[in-house]
């Protein structure tokens, strides 16, 4: 399993739903349709997704792969 951070790539938002999913191996897509079914539902949903979004770290920027010239 990955360690939770939110991806520089493929947010839509925030980037917790592909933080989630990433970390559990889960389907993004699959993550994307219950946060937004349970946005139905009564309760703090958006409440917590703010939060992880605060919470949960970023990716940190990965330096560009190096090719070596041929020789």
């Amino acid at each position: 399993m990955n360690e939770l951070r939110r991806p520089r790539s493929g947010r839509v938002i925030g980037g917790v739903c592909a933080a989630l999913a990433r970390r559990f191996g889960w389907n993004v897509a699959t993550v994307r349709v219950l946060a937004l079914l349970s946005i139905l539902l009564p309760g703090p949903q958006v409440l917590l997704y703010v939060i992880g979004w605060l919470v949960i770290p970023g990716e940190t920027e990965q330096s560009p792969i190096v090719v070596p010239p041929a020789a």
